[in-house]
C-alpha cells in the first residue's frame, strides 16, 4: 500500500526512526480540509506505542480537517544542517501515515495529557498534575494512529 522509499540506503531504522519522535518537541501535522485542500499545522506532540497524540482547541480549521478525512501524515525535522558549501543538507526526519481520532474516552483523554505535560514539563509532577486537575474538562485530545512509519537520512550521514 506505501510506496517503497526510492533511495532505499537512506532508509532508517525503525529504532531511529522511532527515536526522532520520542526526541524531538514540535512537527506537522499534514490534512486535508472540507474544502479538500490540504492543511499543515506544526503542533507539539508525544509519541507512545505507536501513536501520537496532540492536544487542540475543541473547535477550528484543524478539527474540522480532522472530521472530514481520518487519514493523515505527520512529519518530524530531527536534523536540518544546510551545508551551503557542499550545495545539500544534512538532514534526518521522520514520516508517520495513518488516521487520526478525536479521543473521545476520558480515560485515554487524561492518559494522553500526562503525556504531553510529563514530557514538556519534567520534574514538575505536583504542578502539572493541579494544572491537569483544574483544566482537564476543557482539552481535546486527537490520536494519531500510526500505519506505516519511515525515516530518512541524507547520504553523506551513512
Amino acid at each position: 500500500m506505501f510506496d517503497k522509499m526510492r533511495r532505499g540506503k537512506q532508509q532508517l531504522s525503525q529504532d531511529e526512526t522511532e527515536r526522532i519522535l520520542r526526541a524531538n518537541t514540535s512537527g506537522v501535522l499534514a490534512l486535508i480540509d472540507g474544502n479538500g485542500y490540504p492543511y499543515t499545522v506544526p503542533l507539539s506532540f508525544v509519541y507512545s506505542d505507536g501513536k501520537i497524540y496532540f492536544h487542540s482547541a475543541k473547535t477550528g480549521h484543524k478539527i474540522n480537517a480532522v472530521r472530514n478525512c481520518k487519514k493523515a501524515t505527520f512529519c518530524v525535522i530531527d536534523k536540518d544542517d544546510v551545508k551551503p558549501e557542499k550545495f545539500t543538507t544534512f538532514y534526518k526526519s521522520a514520516v508517520a501515515f495513518g488516521n487520526v481520532e478525536i479521543v473521545e474516552n476520558s480515560e485515554e483523554t487524561l492518559y494522553a495529557i500526562n503525556l504531553l505535560g510529563e514530557k514538556y514539563y519534567p520534574d514538575h509532577s505536583a504542578e502539572l498534575h493541579a494544572e491537569i486537575e483544574k483544566f482537564k474538562n476543557a482539552f481535546l485530545m486527537i490520536r494519531f494512529d500510526i500505519e506505516h512509519l519511515t525515516g530518512k537520512q541524507c547520504i553523506e550521514l551513512i
